[in-house]
């Protein structure tokens, strides 16, 4: 099984690198590694962009395979499509985590890669969210993926039984804006 963490956008709405905003005494990135490294994945890969040179320098890295996305700024589904090629060719599926989304519970990431389905995804109190799991049997259609909902769009084209994963609260804070960073820091994480 394979863990990639998306860390690559420019962080616009933001205005600075929020991989490398203050968390719990490290980076949110790190967080979000630190619970992927929690989860088993044989492979985890993270992508890096607009802010990857900062990033190596201050996130620790150990463990995880660095693939950097020279077309980070075209969406998420650039990242995906990059680190897809890269996927251990023994590996069952992939699990996809937003690297800004450190409320993630690791209970709900084993799940959702538990599931044998060709794609899972979490069900929250108020709708669906990351994780997302995608069995090999997808893999080739996500290095076609392009723009910022590719995921969203593949999960809902009806091509491929869904499995939704039942998960307590509503979907975790995804950091794009200060009010989501203000709110993750007040204990909001959920």
């Amino acid at each position: 099984m394979t863990g990639l963490v998306l860390a690559a956008g420019a962080s616009v709405r933001l205005g600075e690198a929020k991989q490398l905003l203050p968390y719990r005494g490290r980076t949110l990135l790190d967080a979000t590694l630190d619970l992927a490294r929690s989860c088993g994945f044989d492979q985890l890969l993270v992508t890096l962009g607009g802010a990857a040179d900062r990033v190596r320098e201050r996130v620790d890295l150990t463990g995880v395979q660095v693939v950097e996305n020279a077309d980070f700024s075209s969406g998420c589904g650039s990242s995906i499509s990059t680190a897809v090629r890269l996927v251990d060719p023994r590996a069952d599926a992939l699990v996809l985590l937003l690297g800004d989304q450190p409320g993630v519970r690791a209970a709900d990431v084993r799940r959702v890669a538990a599931a044998r389905t060709a794609l899972a995804v979490c069900r929250y109190a108020d709708g669906l969210g990351h994780p997302f799991r995608f069995g090999r049997e997808v893999l080739p259609e996500l290095r076609d993926l392009h723009g910022d909902k590719a995921v969203w769009k593949l999960l809902h084209s009806g091509r491929h039984p869904v499995t939704e994963v039942s998960a307590a609260g509503p979907v975790p804070i995804d950091v794009d804006t200060r009010a989501d960073y203000a709110r993750l820091l007040a204990g909001e994480a959920r």
